[in-house]
């Protein structure tokens, strides 16, 4: 598929909705996205520390955004395909399907990666395995309200970053630098704080295989993301124009 297929007009907009193509490509890149920036905290922190950590997870959202972007937008993130459809890009239908792909993309990485970390002596996947957490889970103690503020407001800037450089659903040109480059920098700033969530679906798959804390403290990293996107998403609408809005009645019909 080409990148200007999404970009034409809306009726080719809901047509490649119709299609499983961009369901298939949200669970992979979703799954992608766990593997190897999880990966990047679980298997090589200690060679790479949380410079190396956060640049994972850019560049796989990177090469992501031009590899499936053309395709499904490459959101990877239930908070991204909230901001979006909040924003009037995507209708309720095809949000579930991407919110469904997502998570179980993001448990399909968690499964992969602890496959691997089992086979590497001595590495413990018990407690911790890349997941998320506050309190004595975090590097600083941060408190469960300050870890609520800062994964609404790492998750604003990621989803308004999106929303405000892309058009509709479709990643074209150069739309996949500055989303790569935020996702980086939030990582920067809240790997210390809560290990940076930013995406329920990254948070969900990790939490299952950590077990313990991991899981009672995952609903912090399922809230908060979807708070900051919709955030996102109501102040897009205020500092952008929208020609590109779809009504909700279109939305529906289509």
């Amino acid at each position: 598929m080409q990148v200007k297929s999404l970009q034409a007009s809306p009726e080719q907009l809901r047509d490649l909705e119709d299609k499983p193509q961009p369901i298939a490509a949200e669970f992979l890149g979703t799954l992608l996205l766990v593997f190897f920036g999880v990966g990047a905290a679980v298997l090589a922190a200690e060679y790479v520390g949380s410079l190396g950590i956060a640049l994972t997870f850019g560049f796989v959202m990177l090469a992501m955004a031009y590899a499936i972007g053309p395709i499904s937008g490459s959101h990877l993130n239930p908070a991204v395909t909230l901001g979006m459809f909040l924003a009037g890009r995507l209708d309720l239908e095809l949000a579930v399907k991407y919110w469904v792909s997502q998570l179980v993309g993001g448990i399909a990485g968690a499964a992969l990666l602890f496959l691997v970390a089992k086979q590497v002596p001595g590495l413990e996947t018990s407690g911790s395995f890349g997941s998320n957490g506050f309190g004595d889970r975090s590097a600083v103690h941060i408190n469960t309200g300050g870890a609520f503020v800062a994964e609404v407001v790492l998750t604003f800037l990621f989803v308004y970053t999106v929303l405000a450089v892309t058009h509709k659903v479709a990643v074209v040109g150069f739309d996949g630098l500055p989303i790569g480059i935020a996702l980086a920098v939030v990582h920067l700033v809240g790997i210390p704080l809560t290990g940076t969530s930013v995406n329920p679906a990254r948070s969900l798959g990790p939490a299952l295989f950590a077990g313990g804390a991991a899981l009672t403290q995952l609903w912090m990293f399922i809230v908060a993301p979807l708070v900051g996107g919709a955030v996102a998403a109501y102040v897009h609408v205020v500092t952008h124009p929208q020609p590109n809005r779809r009504p909700r009645r279109e939305a529906r019909a289509g």
